[in-house]
């Protein structure tokens, strides 16, 4: 808000001053006075808001988070399991404001000094934030000096501060940090007390529509138009739209938008839900050629306590709303003629989990489990002497309509959709089989289609059902034991051992290794409960192992099959980006040995390929070479490179070149390696090693 120094000499001056109003609203005003003195330190976060994914460099969601000291910052997962703040939008908010005189626009006149206590509260309110929100994704071409045309993607995240303005900051993906801030924007809201803000993104006739829903503590709620003059294909509207005007003194606590269909007036639609108290408001905007057409009204007798969080499923427009006594409702719309209404059923969570006390619920990306976080209810009439908060998940699908979502899906990603494979999971681990429906109708979906996403799917599919099949281990896989590792010394006086027992050893030892290297990187701890009991004799332990291996020919002919698809995506990659004898770093020549190696395969697409790559080689191989002793790498396996001195190098999955570097990638479930890009890549070669995993669509850290 000013030099440190004046800041310091003023805060002085307003805790000291003898007017109390002055004084006593210094010192008991937290944004003012962080420190507190005798107060609790101002510790813990106010806010938290999930990109859409594909902002971050590894094409996953970045993390805007406001803290309790009213700072605003945005974190990346950049490395497994390890979080890096990218950027403090606080500060650069702050120094923006300082520059322009925390003058939003040169026309205006110009303000007091900081040591005036209304000018004091003014700069602080200007830039203390309430809420923020991001947007979806918006795509632009842009032309390079050649001519080519590239994608370029932004995001826009706007923060809504106390005294009503948005700033609107569009940063350009992959998000990197500062140097990814494109630009800032303030808009004046003219709302009061604001205290909660939305995204309202619409579509109609393929012209994007947006703007800013902002809610006050008030009671009123207004759409807000955003000029988006640097997006393409963006339009917004001309005025703002109020949405709903009383001064009921009724806050608004949560505002949710969903894009739908609307089935009787044939055309795209939105619904806008809003928590005001124990009410939920509803508002249905519609675009027609008279206009925009605006339906609200609000839905009554859902809870007898106000609403402490609300949800929404963005597949289906279901909303959930709940209140501190444990109670949840489900709200379906369902359209008339006119508008819509709701049908709503309650959902006891006491039946579920006891007595509890719910503080917020949140529905999974494609509605498959709803998460609710509850601590220790009353009993017998006495409330807890501690409060241990917990999450807890509550399945809203079954199993067969998750698995037919996944059938149908047009999202085509397993990682986008990581909560009903979930659900099929659990499903194939407790019943330790397929259903025949899902094998049937997936056999016919690769049958009439042959996208790769199906045979993923079908890998998925048998690999939860290998580890389904498989002996639970005696101990938990994943806790430190610490008992000192026993030794057989068999020379000993009396400690002899017989063969039988070196043979149980031996086989245990085979299960252990087996276990580890067929994991795939699924818990295995999940089947210690659904064990397969394992028959004594031997004839019934023989068909058990026959069907493991069956199994296990299945898995590896869908990656074989996968891998061989990917193999063409990348010959096809060099064929269109390489002169004629040019070298590239991706071993071609080995890739087009490898795919032509098996008699059996039969493609005409990838016959044709290499023989046009062939003949654009003219002859030449360009092997890889071992970096330790110069051999030649021969391509003669998919996941690793063996040098004729016996160095092994393991092969990256997205360009099957050799990862000769201690540092590489590995996909989230650990399925498969991938190499860094090096600075002197081309742009074809860095677009390969940014694609998801071949096998389980995750990304690669």
């Amino acid at each position: 808000v000013g030099p440190k120094k004046e800041v310091a000499e003023c805060k002085e001056k307003f805790a000291s001053s003898v007017d109390p109003t002055v004084s006593q609203t210094f010192m008991l005003d937290r944004v003012f006075n962080p420190e507190g003195k005798s107060l609790p330190p101002m510790r813990g976060f106010k806010y938290s808001s999930w990109s859409p994914l594909g902002c971050d460099a590894n094409g996953r969601c970045l993390l805007a988070a406001l803290t309790m000291d009213n700072r605003l910052t945005i974190h990346a997962n950049l490395n497994r399991l390890q979080w890096v703040q990218l950027v403090d939008l606080t500060e650069i908010y702050g120094e923006r404001l300082y520059e322009a005189s925390y003058k939003l626009s040169k026309a205006d006149a110009p303000r007091g000094e900081l040591g005036d206590f209304s000018e004091f509260q003014r700069r602080h309110s200007m830039q203390t934030p309430v809420r923020m929100e991001w947007s979806g994704i918006c795509t632009t071409q842009q032309v390079k000096h050649n001519n080519e045309c590239r994608d370029v993607g932004s995001v826009l995240l706007a923060v809504l501060f106390e005294n009503g303005n948005i700033a609107v900051w569009q940063f350009q993906l992959p998000f990197l940090g500062k140097e990814s801030i494109t630009s800032c924007n303030t808009i004046e809201s003219g709302i009061n007390s604001p205290s909660v803000l939305s995204w309202w993104e619409y579509e109609h006739n393929n012209r994007k529509m947006s703007g800013l829903i902002v809610g006050s503590a008030f009671g009123p709620v207004k759409i807000l138009p955003v000029n988006l003059k640097a997006v393409k294909g963006y339009f917004t509207l001309r005025q703002p739209v109020v949405l709903w005007q009383e001064m009921d003194q009724l806050p608004v606590h949560s505002i949710k938008c969903i894009p739908l269909y609307h089935p009787y007036q044939k055309c795209s639609c939105s619904l806008v839900v809003a928590a005001r108290g124990a009410y939920v408001f509803w508002c249905l905007l519609l675009i027609s050629k008279a206009g925009l057409n605006v339906h609200n009204s609000h839905v009554t007798g859902l809870h007898s306590l106000p609403i402490v969080s609300m949800t929404a499923d963005k597949q289906n427009g279901t909303v959930y709303t709940c209140s501190c006594d444990g109670k949840v409702r489900q709200l379906i719309p369902i359209f008339t003629d006119v508008a819509l209404k709701f049908e709503h059923q309650l959902i006891k969570l006491s039946e579920v989990f006891g007595s509890v006390r719910t503080h917020g619920i949140a529905v999974s990306p494609c509605g498959a489990y709803l998460a609710v976080i509850t601590t220790e209810g009353m009993t017998n009439g006495l409330h807890p002497v501690n409060k241990n908060y917990q999450v807890q998940f509550v399945t809203l699908k079954t199993f067969e309509e998750a698995a037919a979502q996944l059938l149908e899906s047009s999202v085509q990603n397993l990682f986008r959709q990581v909560d009903l494979t979930d659900l099929v999971r659990w499903k194939i681990l407790k019943d330790k089989h397929i259903p025949q429906f899902l094998q049937e109708a997936l056999d016919k979906k690769i049958e009439s289609c042959g996208s790769t996403y199906f045979w993923r799917f079908k890998l998925f599919l048998l690999r939860i059902l290998y580890q389904s099949m498989q002996k639970a281990p005696s101990e938990v896989m994943w806790r430190p034991s610490h008992e000192d590792a026993k030794i057989l010394i068999s020379d000993s006086p009396g400690m002899g051992s017989t063969e039988d027992d070196q043979e149980e050893g031996t086989s245990k030892q085979g299960s252990k290794q087996s276990l580890c290297n067929t994991g795939k990187g699924m818990d295995i701890d999940d089947t210690a409960d659904d064990s397969v009991p394992q028959s004594s004799d031997i004839g019934g332990r023989e068909p058990m192992e026959e069907k493991l291996l069956e199994i296990q020919a299945q898995i590896e002919a869908v990656e074989m099959h996968l891998t061989r698809e990917h193999m063409k995506r990348v010959l096809g990659e060099v064929y269109l980006h390489t002169w004629i004898t040019e070298n590239t770093s991706i071993p071609t020549r080995g890739v087009c040995d490898f795919l032509m190696s098996d008699d059996g395969y039969d493609d005409r697409t990838a016959r044709v390929l290499i023989g046009h790559i062939l003949k654009k080689m003219n002859k030449q191989t360009f092997p890889e070479h071992c970096s330790l002793c110069k051999e030649i790498l021969p391509f003669t396996d998919r996941k690793q490179a063996v040098c004729s001195n016996g160095h092994i190098w393991l092969r990256c999955f997205l360009t099957y070149q050799s990862c000769q570097s201690l540092v590489y990638r590995r996909c989230l479930l650990h399925d498969s390696i991938a190499r860094h890009p090096s600075p002197e890549d081309p742009e074809w070669i860095k677009r390969l090693l940014q694609g998801p995993c071949t096998f389980c669509d995750s990304p690669v850290f």
